[in-house]
C-alpha cells in the first residue's frame, strides 16, 4: 500500500512492538517538553531573587521560551513535510538536551535567558511531531495515539508545578535544567527505532518563514508584556507574509490551504476552545488563592486530582475518537466543557473538596477536544500537507491558550456587584469569577454551534 507521495505506507512495516516502542518515546520526551515549561513557572520568583531581578526582566525566562517555542511549532511542522521525522527529533532534541546542560552551569541571567531560547528551539520540535507522528506511523489507529499523547500532555501539566516547587524548595531552580537534560537518553534510541524516512522534494521559503515568525513573535510580546505598539510590527509582517505567500512560487504556508472548509472550521474551532481550557487553567490558581487562600502546594493538590483524570482518560479517548469519528468527540468535549465551566460558576464559596471534584469534569474535557480536533486536522488534509497543517494547529492552539490567560486575567481586574448565574453562591469578589466562567460557558455553546452548523452544511 501507498501513501499519496508513493512511498510505502510505514503502518504495514512496522511490528507491534515497534509501533510500542515510539509512542513510549515520543511521550517520554513530550513528558519533558512540556513540564519544562511549567516548572519554570514556579521558579521564577527564587530566579528573581538570585540575580536581584525586577518582575519585568525576569519574565524573558518565560516569556522568551513561549516566543521560541511557539514559532518552532510552526517551523517544525513545516519541515516534517519534507525532512524525515528521526533528523527532526534528532536536531530537537540535542538543542533541548545542549540549553539544558547550558542553563544548568549559567553564570549570570543573560545566560539563564538564552538556555531557554536553545531550549524552547529543541523542546518545539517535540510538541510539533508528536502531533504528526500518529497521522504518518499510525494512520489506523491515529486517534488512539493522540489520545496517549493528549493524556501525557495532561499529566505533564498537572505534574510539572508540582515537581518544580518539589526540586527547588529542595536543591536549587538551576536543577530544574538538570532534569530536563536527561532527554539526551532518548536520542540514540530514536536513531534505532524511528522509520527510516528518504528526503521528500520541496524547500523551505527562507523569507516567508521570517515574516511570520517576526509576526508571530510580536504578537506574544503583546499578549504577554502589553507593549501595544508591537501589534503594529505583528501586522505589517503579517501582511508581508500574506503578500509573499501569494507572489512565491513555494510558499511557507500554501494559501489554498485555508480554502479547505473542514481545516479552516476545525482550526477556529480548536482556538476558542483551547481559549476556554487554557483560561481556566489560568484563573483556577488565582481563585484558589484569592478566594480560599490556599498556599502553592495546596492549590496544586487541588488541581492534580483533574490533570491525572485527563490522563487516565486520554486513551480511552482516543478509541472513541477511533471509533466514532472526530466530529462526534468534539461535541462531547464542548458538553463536558459546558457542564464543567457551569458547575464551577455554581459552586464558587463551597468547600475545596468539591472544587476539586468539579475540575475534574473540565480536566477531562481536555483530551476530548485536543484528540478530536488533530484527528479531524490529519483526515482533511492530504499527506503532503499534514506536517504544516498541524503546525499551523499548533500555533494557534498556543496562541489561544496565551490570549485566554492575558484577556481573563485583565477581566479579573474588575469589580462586579451583579451575579450571572442565579443558582450561584458566589459573594463579593467570588461573583467575578463565577460570572468568568459563566462567560466561558457562553463562549463554549457558540463555539459548538458553530462547528455543528458549519460542518453540516
Amino acid at each position: 500500500m501507498t501513501t499519496n507521495d508513493g512511498d510505502v505506507n510505514i503502518e504495514h512495516t512496522l511490528t507491534k512492538q515497534e509501533k510500542q516502542k515510539i509512542i513510549f518515546l515520543m511521550c517520554s520526551v513530550l513528558l519533558f517538553s512540556v513540564m519544562n515549561g511549567t516548572m519554570f513557572m514556579i521558579a521564577v520568583p527564587d530566579i528573581a531573587e538570585a540575580f536581584s531581578l525586577l518582575p519585568s526582566q525576569v519574565s524573558w525566562v518565560v516569556t522568551g521560551y513561549i516566543i521560541i517555542y511557539a514559532i518552532g511549532a510552526l517551523m517544525y511542522g513545516k519541515l516534517a513535510d519534507i525532512y524525515p521525522l528521526r533528523t527532526l527529533l534528532t536536531i530537537g532534541l540535542s538543542l533541548f538536551a545542549a540549553g539544558s546542560l547550558f542553563g544548568f552551569f549559567a553564570p549570570n541571567y543573560i545566560m539563564v535567558v538564552l538556555a531557554r531560547i536553545i531550549q524552547g528551539a529543541g523542546a518545539s520540535s517535540i510538541l510539533a511531531l508528536a502531533f504528526i507522528v500518529p497521522s504518518r506511523y499510525f494512520p489506523k489507529e491515529q486517534g488512539k495515539v493522540l489520545g496517549i499523547i493528549s493524556s501525557t500532555m495532561a499529566f505533564a501539566s498537572g505534574v510539572g508545578p508540582v515537581m518544580g516547587g518539589f526540586v527547588t524548595g529542595a536543591l536549587n531552580w538551576q536543577y530544574l535544567f538538570l532534569i530536563s537534560a536527561l532527554v539526551c537518553v532518548t536520542i540514540p534510541f530514536f536513531r534505532i527505532w524511528m522509520p527510516n524516512e528518504e528526503k521528500k522534494d520541496g524547500k523551505v521559503d527562507i523569507l516567508g518563514a521570517i515574516f511570520i515568525a517576526i509576526a508571530v513573535a510580536s504578537l506574544i510580546l503583546t499578549i504577554t508584556m502589553f507593549i501595544w505598539w508591537y501589534i503594529i510590527i505583528s501586522i505589517v509582517f503579517l501582511s508581508l507574509f500574506i503578500w509573499r505567500i501569494f507572489r512565491s512560487n513555494n510558499p511557507f504556508i500554501n494559501p489554498k490551504l485555508f480554502q479547505n472548509g473542514a481545516f479552516r472550521t476545525t482550526i477556529i474551532t480548536s482556538f476558542f476552545a483551547i481559549f476556554a481550557m487554557f483560561g481556566m487553567m489560568f484563573m483556577m490558581p488565582l481563585m484558589l488563592s484569592e478566594v480560599y487562600e490556599l498556599s502553592a502546594l495546596f492549590i496544586g493538590l487541588t488541581l492534580f486530582p483533574g490533570a491525572m483524570a485527563a490522563a487516565i482518560t486520554g486513551r480511552w479517548v482516543g478509541l472513541l475518537t477511533d471509533k466514532h469519528g472526530g466530529k462526534q468527540v468534539a461535541f462531547m468535549a464542548f458538553s463536558l466543557m459546558v457542564t464543567g465551566f457551569l458547575l464551577l460558576s455554581t459552586f464558587i464559596g463551597s468547600p475545596t473538596w468539591v472544587i476539586g471534584i468539579v475540575v475534574i469534569v473540565v480536566y477531562i474535557a481536555f483530551p476530548f477536544i485536543q484528540t478530536s480536533t488533530a484527528t479531524l486536522i490529519s483526515t482533511v488534509l492530504s499527506d503532503n500537507e499534514i506536517g504544516v497543517g498541524m503546525g499551523i494547529y499548533n500555533l494557534c492552539n498556543f496562541m489561544s491558550g496565551a490570549f485566554g490567560g492575558a484577556i481573563i486575567g485583565k477581566i479579573l481586574d474588575y469589580e462586579s456587584e451583579i451575579l450571572w448565574n442565579p443558582f450561584a453562591l458566589a459573594q463579593g469578589h467570588e461573583i467575578m469569577y463565577s460570572n468568568v466562567f459563566m462567560g466561558l460557558v457562553g463562549l463554549t455553546v457558540v463555539n459548538g454551534l458553530f462547528f455543528f452548523f458549519v460542518f453540516r452544511w
